[in-house]
């Protein structure tokens, strides 16, 4: 099997990758259970230093990435409310061809993120 699962943070507020955002990786089971099965925090690029997901460990499913964006700007000194308008910002998406490379690109700023599927 070569499929993976990538993701990065692009804090579009300054133009730049965002470095030590924390990354998790929920399966979420068919009766709703969560359970974390991987976390790590983004390099200097913005991207994690291996795949959340790969090969035998790609599986059909639910899943959700948890990135949490909040302590982030807090630990930028970017963060001017409280509670920070935006702390974790969950995508939930779903595998379906685990041989496929699942991209998920997260774009963020303190007042708003966005993302899709990437390559």
């Amino acid at each position: 099997m070569k499929g993976k699962l990538t993701t990065h943070v692009l804090d579009i507020s300054i133009g730049r990758p965002a470095s030590g955002v924390l990354v998790e990786l929920v399966h979420v089971g068919p009766n709703g259970e969560n359970e974390v099965i991987a976390s790590s925090y983004t390099n200097e690029d913005g991207r994690l230093n291996q795949p959340l997901l790969k090969g035998e460990h790609m599986k059909q499913g639910i899943y959700e990435l948890l990135f949490f964006v909040g302590d982030y700007y807090r630990s930028r000194g970017a963060a001017t409310e409280n509670p920070s308008f935006l702390d974790c910002v969950p995508v939930r998406f779903g595998i379906s061809e685990p041989d496929s490379h699942y991209h998920v690109p997260l774009l963020i700023s303190p007042g708003g993120y966005s993302t899709y599927r990437g390559s």
